[in-house]
């Protein structure tokens, strides 16, 4: 009977649904095959949601409409077109599709206990501005996502590609000046660094949950202001703040694309738990005071022979805090290392370049070597025989 009762419910509230301000389920609802229900009203499950084979959608012209509930449903497909937003009081997870077409799926950002879940091998389409997840989105059982994630006005994605599958990750976006987060109740300070040689952005914050070992790619746009970050594209990274440290770390850039104004950066492997926040950094503007100087010709021949197969520059050891840059003749960045201790060998470790890890052709090549701890900046030439 109570199977029978939500179902009849569920197609009452369809067709009269100015008539009551929400659907109730207390027992189960099962829809089967290619039905599609459409829902202009509330949802509340408090009973099995979990059996779907076709789309559910919401769909409101002005007026938010709510999930909520004891329990969480498990959508097939689900459409979202509510103009004032879909605001979720409980998960929802979705099997296949999600199609955004008005309007933003809401969460609560000041905790990440209620999210929009995609599982296995579900995926979204039509993210934008208009219609993306303003609070937390959650991927489970996956390697790699695209977080749609944004503010009330901007889509502002993150991206993680992880080692191994990830049981569950989450992930929002905050444009807020990390300095004094109201949403989080909490400072990060920008000012307080693993090293002066970074500069951190007080413009936005993204927060990622995943005890997977990831690479992470965050977005900017002209809102992001990066050119107060760095002069040069190149030198953007992925900065954190580091919950053991209990302050800022640069995580690196192993891959950057776009222009000052829209693109993307990076960083290296991470765990992202290890890390209250991200966003986006770069060189402090005091690199500018650096004194330049060459620096010796190098010749490498990386066969395996043990005989010039790194690239071992002279002084390493007197500025442990440093930088490794390869170009090539075209001065496009093919190598890039913080940290560089002698391990160059000769293969690109930068992926939107060539494929990361093939070996670079043989050729001449411009290399900048930036010591932090002299304040000096060294240049050269590199010869890679193969």
């Amino acid at each position: 009977m109570k199977k029978s009762y939500s179902l009849l419910v569920l197609f009452l509230c369809v067709l009269f649904g100015n008539a009551q301000d929400a659907l109730h389920n207390y027992g189960t609802i099962q829809i089967h095959g290619n039905t599609n229900v459409g829902l202009h009203l509330n949802l509340v499950n408090d009973g099995t949601f979990d059996q779907t084979s076709g789309l559910v959608g919401f769909y409101s012209d002005e007026n938010a409409l709510t999930i909520s509930g004891a329990y969480m449903p498990v959508l097939f497909d689900a459409e979202i077109s509510v103009g004032g937003g879909l605001l979720l009081e409980t998960s929802v997870n979705v099997q296949n599709n999600v199609n955004l077409i008005t309007g933003d799926i809401i969460t609560e950002k000041s905790f990440s206990a209620v999210y929009s879940n995609f599982l296995d091998y579900s995926f979204y389409i039509g993210e934008s501005s208009a219609s993306k997840i303003n609070g937390y989105g959650a991927m489970t059982n996956k390697e790699s996502f695209v977080f749609p994630v944004g503010n009330e006005d901007r889509l502002r994605p993150l991206t993680i590609e992880s080692v191994a599958i990830n049981a569950m990750a989450k992930c929002a976006y905050f444009f807020e000046d990390p300095n004094n987060s109201k949403t989080l109740n909490i400072d990060f300070n920008t000012n307080k660094k693993a090293t002066d040689f970074i500069s951190v952005s007080d413009k936005e914050f993204w927060r990622l949950e995943s005890d997977v070992p990831s690479k992470i790619t965050l977005t900017w746009d002209e809102l992001s202001n990066t050119r107060a970050l760095a002069e040069y594209l190149n030198e953007l990274n992925v900065v954190g703040w580091s919950k053991v440290e209990n302050q800022w770390v640069n995580l690196g850039n192993s891959a950057v694309e776009g222009g000052m104004g829209y693109g993307s950066v990076t960083s290296e492997t991470i765990v992202p738990n290890d890390y209250e926040i991200f966003t986006i950094g770069g060189n402090d503007s005091r690199l500018e005071t650096y004194s330049t100087m060459d620096l010796d010709n190098y010749f490498m021949t990386p066969n395996g022979d043990g005989s010039n197969d790194m690239l071992e520059l002279e002084g390493i050891e007197n500025s442990p805090n440093n930088k490794l840059e390869i170009f090539d003749r075209y001065g496009v960045l093919v190598y890039s290392k913080a940290n560089y201790q002698n391990d160059f060998n000769g293969s690109s470790n930068r992926e939107a370049v060539v494929r990361k890890g093939s070996g670079l052709a043989s050729g001449i090549y411009f290399y900048i070597f930036t010591m932090h701890d002299l304040r000096e900046k060294h240049q050269g030439y590199l010869y890679i025989s193969n």
